[in-house]
């Protein structure tokens, strides 16, 4: 398929009526419904945008109100985003594990006149807030709602709402359209919060736009453009989902199947057979251990042939390949790696990790796998996304890629990584002082310490904000020592301290499966709190934890350690919906025991 000028687009909903009218009745979004996918074509998808659109705008709603939206991944999230844009109004798309005071804040912050939401039970602490925030007045269900006892806010049923004349919809939609610019505004997306209450990221048409390019052209050019399938999995109101799982495929052409959760992930993936997947580390992380267990429970040769293929990929990583590689790399080829390319569906072209900083431990494990990963780096102020490794460029763990087209991309003399572009935000919303601090000169000031290497790749050494540096002033980046401890089978969780201390110390959460078979194996009964509390258990960590040692400087290693109450999650606040650890919250929960750790 030939590579489309995304530059002629005014505006996303513009983009995506262009794709539908070429795709026609080919299968655009899809989700499982009664066991079975089921799909709604292009065509179908074009006529429910504008008819919503035109119905938002039937309900009082004007050009450039703001319009919340709740909802778990589903066909109906992407059709109510592109009608909220194609009425000229403003998408505040919402997490929904978000509590009754993140709802209160976001819909007092954005001014939202309206919402959207699922379900019920996603209204329940939604509403709870709408009612406490006079700006919001219409409430639309996907699903019937059961109406409140209250004036003050007008409840309207979806598919009332997509009953109107179809070719009048469209249209006044395109009308409006005409009128809608790369950019105006067309979302707010909240930041998740790892360092205090969101803020708004004001995101226009060409920043997203400008990502979509980006892109589609690495996709194209290193890949190869065909009838793609992705598989959505991660939250859509997390910008990297919103702009890559998203629109990244509307912009291709492509089918969107979501996926039903966590749990049923694997199942999926092998059903759908996506060929494209954009997941962040932690769940990578997560399914490396999966199949080191699963490989290493089927016996000695498995279990020999994987640790040969981590070794053949580290060697090659380090430009250190063996003459005997070839013949191993032929015998992989036929053995190991078609059983887990299976797992994936069979014809994943990439899977490309975001969100978070990846191990370079985990992407050479599915390299060796005959997995293609590809690090991507962003931040939501960005569209989100800045770089990203691709195959042209040669491909190396340790690095996040080459800045996409149209990016530039600049090292501060500090070492901070400064972003200018269409993708750069217009600013946060309602926020012109720290708008002024983030954006100085058209210059993104990302926070984030790095250098670009001699192939022009991205590398990232930590966030200026979250090092550590210590009572002698050495900088020490946690994130590198946090994903080297949750590596170890032993450690699912682990947050480390040392600010202006003499040396590190780390909060660990023990892997519970790994726990279970320890306690089988040492005739305990499993409760984790009471394990935390035997000296044999803490000595199993302790030498976890020694292990990363051996690969530590003096200045990085975890001298002592604590363990914490529980996982962090995102229902104790202690994790962001995208997984990153909330260090404030885990900070203010666990800081006495984090200080006696430094008193032992």
């Amino acid at each position: 398929m030939q590579l489309t000028d995304f530059d002629r687009y005014p505006n996303l909903v513009a983009m995506f009526l262009d794709r539908a009218k070429e795709r026609g009745a080919k299968p655009m979004l899809a989700s499982k419904r009664d066991g079975t996918w089921q799909a709604i074509d292009w065509t179908t998808a074009a006529e429910q945008v504008c008819l919503l659109a035109q119905a938002l705008r039937d309900i009082g709603l004007n050009a450039g109100d703001r319009v919340a939206l709740v909802s778990e991944n589903r066909p109906e999230w992407c059709i109510a985003d592109l009608a909220i844009m194609a009425a000229g109004l403003v998408t505040v798309p919402t997490y929904t594990t978000n509590t009754e005071r993140d709802h209160h804040h976001i819909l007092e912050n954005s001014g939202a006149r309206a919402i959207i939401v699922s379900t019920q039970k996603l209204a329940q602490p939604l509403l709870a807030a709408a009612l406490r925030t006079p700006n919001v007045e219409h409430v639309i269900g996907m699903t019937p709602l059961r109406r409140m006892q209250t004036g003050a806010l007008s409840f309207h049923d979806w598919d009332a709402l997509l009953a109107g004349d179809a070719a009048s919809a469209r249209a006044a939609t395109d009308a409006r359209l005409a009128t809608i610019g790369r950019d105006d505004l067309a979302c707010i997306i909240y930041t998740s919060g790892t360092g205090g209450a969101p803020r708004g990221v004001r995101q226009h048409h060409g920043a997203i736009l400008r990502n979509v390019d980006g892109a589609a052209h690495i996709l194209t050019e290193d890949f190869g453009w065909d009838d793609e399938v992705f598989l959505s999995f991660l939250p859509l109101s997390h910008a990297y989902e919103h702009s890559a799982g998203q629109f990244l495929p509307i912009g291709m052409g492509g089918c969107i199947h979501y996926a039903e959760s966590l749990e049923k992930l694997a199942a999926n993936i092998e059903e759908v057979r996506p060929s494209l997947m954009v997941v962040v580390p932690r769940l990578f992380e997560v399914l490396r251990t999966r199949i080191m267990k699963q490989v290493e429970k089927q016996g000695r040769l498995p279990a020999l042939l994987m640790h040969q293929a981590v070794a053949l990929a580290t060697r090659r990583a380090a430009g250190k390949p063996r003459l005997s590689d070839r013949l191993l790399d032929v015998v992989l080829e036929h053995s190991l790696r078609p059983k887990i390319r299976a797992r994936f569906g069979g014809r994943m072209k990439a899977l490309v990790s975001g969100g978070a900083p990846l191990n370079p431990d985990v992407g050479v494990f599915f390299a060796a796998m005959g997995l293609t990963m590809l690090q991507g780096y962003g931040q939501t102020e960005a569209g989100p996304v800045i770089s990203v490794n691709r195959p042209r460029a040669g491909i190396r763990m340790d690095t996040v890629g080459p800045p996409m087209r149209k990016v530039e991309v600049h090292i501060a003399d500090d070492g901070e990584i400064l972003v200018r572009g269409e993708l750069v935000m217009h600013g946060y919303w309602q926020a012109a002082a720290e708008t002024a601090r983030t954006i100085r000169d058209g210059w993104l000031h990302t926070g984030d310490i790095g250098h670009i290497d001699s192939a022009g790749r991205i590398v990232i050494t930590d966030r200026k904000k979250d090092m550590i540096v210590n009572d002698k002033g050495d900088n020490i980046s946690p994130q590198k020592v946090e994903g080297m401890l949750t590596l170890q089978p032993e450690i699912a969780q682990a947050m480390v301290s040392g600010d202006k201390r003499p040396y590190v110390v780390g909060l660990i959460v023990p892997d519970a499966e790994w726990a279970l078979d320890w306690a089988r194996a040492a005739d305990e009964h499993f409760d984790m709190a009471a394990l935390q509390d035997l000296p044999a258990f803490r000595t199993a960590i302790r030498t976890a934890i020694d292990r990363v040692n051996a690969d530590l400087s003096v200045i990085e290693k975890v001298r002592q350690f604590a363990f914490a109450d529980e996982p962090f999650a995102i229902d104790n606040e202690e994790l962001t919906p995208s997984m990153k650890i909330r260090r404030h919250k885990i900070r203010e929960r666990y800081g006495a025991r984090i200080d006696a750790l430094y008193r032992g």
